[in-house]
């Protein structure tokens, strides 16, 4: 829910009340039911609305505390307010509104920066201390609520998108060549603090960042799970885990019920969002909307799957919308979908997800989503691969890189080219890091510590808050997934992977949907590009703003125009879809 911004000045001047309104009105469509903005001195923060918990007035935000001398600006949801308000008031704190809003203050007044540790949420925030000039940035564990930076000795901007910050005028727009590394080769995730321009940066999940009045500032990682089962869990067998489970995945979709207005489901027919509507159900759930979508057929690919969240619709008589796109809607909508996205995101979902954000917001505020269960669960085809793996970055690099480092070379100008092979240091790093040994839980850590959350996840807050719609994600509650990354590797990759969570689902889904081959978001006309998608693709590839940037080698973009399916990656996208993309996002951008 919500949009956030900000300026906070080292330099001795006044924070632009201008500059925060131009990021503010960049973020409109986050918050469309009201906007607020408090000037303090060299620090002013901004605000847009989105109303889901306590819709008086009296949450209104900026959120100022003069009792305690703090301000807030804060994008999410705390699913535990109510039990840290009674924990709060029992410490003395009184309370002049009824959201959780308010109890993030008292609870940074209480525990300081720790507090992040007692929160059960998605929430990106920064607080204003009046009496010392500190300013507090946070980011929940799993990044679910983008936080972007810029920062120089004399100014910090912050804010809840990218392009917000752009709108500033005030940073440098070029392009970072580690994250055009990592754009090209890690299958578009672009690992923090990196953005695509390297005057931006964004705070790392599970981070706090304390900031001094003179700019100096300190970051602390508060959150970091072992992958992999702790002393006592060999005694454990395969239906003790699917029970412990069961019993975590009913308290994230539970906690995740918390709302003053209604909450559907995105219902893409796939187990991992059928198991939330079944899991709604049976706890009582009356009058559960859900909403699927589907595109036209392109090159003998099916274009939906509505026969599966049929099943589960009328398995448990939901309120049911199905969303069919055709071919002309999708190529009117694609310029608003690319201009959604805070960093260029190659997926082809981006566009479903965008369109069917623009249905269900017609609807209701708030939605549950399926996302994180395959970085969780172990449902992706290359976590097999790794099992047993002698050389599991080698293993791993092979089935999700988009493109060697070798391979890259032949495809950007050499201008752009990174001398070492960035993407696959990175994630050498990361499976070096102590508490993951297995092969599969070291690929398990990375997916869901850092492509998930600059893919799937980003991909859906994006989308979603275009159209002012709040995404919940209960497979990234972090208990089930401390949980989860406790389960035995071989007890995820059972039945093609996943196999704990399918064994809960047949506690509650149909066995047609959990048993079907596993699913995509389709998108056909994106991967098959051709006709007026092609003719698309083309006009910004050939635009005086690429040829002038001059990314990628001509030689390499011919070979793409002149046989487009012949160059898909190993994930199955399109190569050209992915260089296009960018160039048409930087567009987007004025750039």
């Amino acid at each position: 829910m919500c949009g956030i911004c900000g300026e906070i000045r080292f330099d001795g001047t006044l924070a632009s009340p201008e500059r925060v309104q131009r990021m503010g009105d960049c973020l409109a469509p986050r918050g469309p039911d009201g906007a607020g903005q408090v000037m303090r001195g060299r620090v002013g923060l901004g605000h847009r609305r989105l109303k889901i918990i306590d819709l008086s007035e009296k949450a209104e935000q900026p959120m100022v505390d003069p009792e305690l001398g703090l301000t807030i600006a804060f994008n999410g949801c705390i699913y535990n307010y109510p039990e840290l308000r009674e924990e709060l008031e029992g410490k003395g704190y009184r309370f002049f509104s009824h959201g959780d809003t308010e109890v993030i203050l008292k609870s940074y007044h209480a525990w300081g920066r720790d507090c992040v540790k007692r929160f059960h949420g998605m929430f990106a925030f920064a607080i204003h201390e009046r009496e010392t000039g500190r300013v507090m940035l946070a980011r929940d564990r799993f990044g679910i609520k983008p936080l972007y930076l810029s920062q120089n000795d004399k100014r910090l901007y912050i804010a809840s998108s990218l392009p917000a910050i752009v709108r500033t005028g005030d940073v440098d727009t070029s392009i970072d060549k580690v994250a055009l590394h990592h754009y090209m080769t890690f299958h578009a995730v672009v690992p923090p603090p990196h953005t695509i321009l390297k005057g931006v940066q964004k705070l790392p999940p599970a981070t706090t960042r304390l900031i001094e009045a003179d700019g100096s500032f300190k970051d602390e990682v508060y959150w970091a799970p072992h992958f992999g089962p702790l002393d006592g869990d060999e005694r454990l067998g395969p239906d003790d885990w699917r029970d412990r489970v069961m019993d975590a995945m009913k308290t994230a979709v539970a906690r995740r019920m918390v709302a003053d207005v209604p909450v559907g489901v995105l219902l893409s027919g796939g187990v991992d969002s059928s198991l939330i509507v079944g899991l709604l159900a049976e706890a009582g759930q009356q009058g559960l909307n859900t909403f699927s979508i589907g595109f036209e057929d392109a090159n003998g690919e099916v274009g939906n799957e509505f026969e599966f969240s049929d099943i589960i619709a009328n398995h448990y008589g939901t309120e049911h919308h199905k969303i069919f796109v055709p071919g002309s809607e999708l190529m009117e909508h694609l310029p608003g979908c690319i201009g959604a996205m805070s960093e260029p995101m190659v997926s082809y979902d981006n566009v479903g997800f965008y369109l069917l954000s623009r249905e269900v917001s017609k609807h209701i505020k708030v939605v549950q989503s399926g996302q994180g269960a395959d970085e969780v669960f172990g449902g992706y085809h290359w976590y097999p691969k790794l099992a047993g793996a002698n050389d599991p970055l080698g293993a791993y690099s092979r089935a999700f890189f988009d493109r060697s480092h070798e391979t890259l070379a032949k495809h950007l100008s050499p201008e752009w080219l990174t001398e070492e092979d960035v993407s696959r240091d990175f994630v050498a790093r990361h499976f070096a890091m102590e508490g993951a040994a297995n092969p599969v839980d070291k690929a398990l850590r990375v997916d869901a510590h850092v492509m998930l959350v600059d893919d799937p996840v980003k991909r859906v807050d994006n989308m979603t808050m275009a159209w002012g719609l709040e995404a919940r994600v209960p497979f990234l509650d972090h208990e089930l997934v401390e949980l989860a990354a406790r389960v035995p590797a071989e007890e995820k990759l059972k039945q093609d992977g996943k196999g704990v969570l399918k064994e809960v689902a047949r506690q509650v889904v149909p066995s047609e949907v959990i048993d079907r081959k596993k699913g995509y978001f389709p998108v056909p006309q994106l991967k098959y590009l051709s006709g007026p998608t092609l003719d698309f693709v083309r006009d910004a590839l050939h635009s005086e703003a690429a040829q002038s940037r001059g990314l990628f080698r001509k030689d390499y973009t011919d070979a793409l125009f002149a046989d487009p399916s012949a160059h898909i990656t190993p994930l199955r996208g399109s190569e050209l879809w992915q260089v296009a993309l960018l160039e048409m996002w930087l567009q987007t951008q004025g750039l």
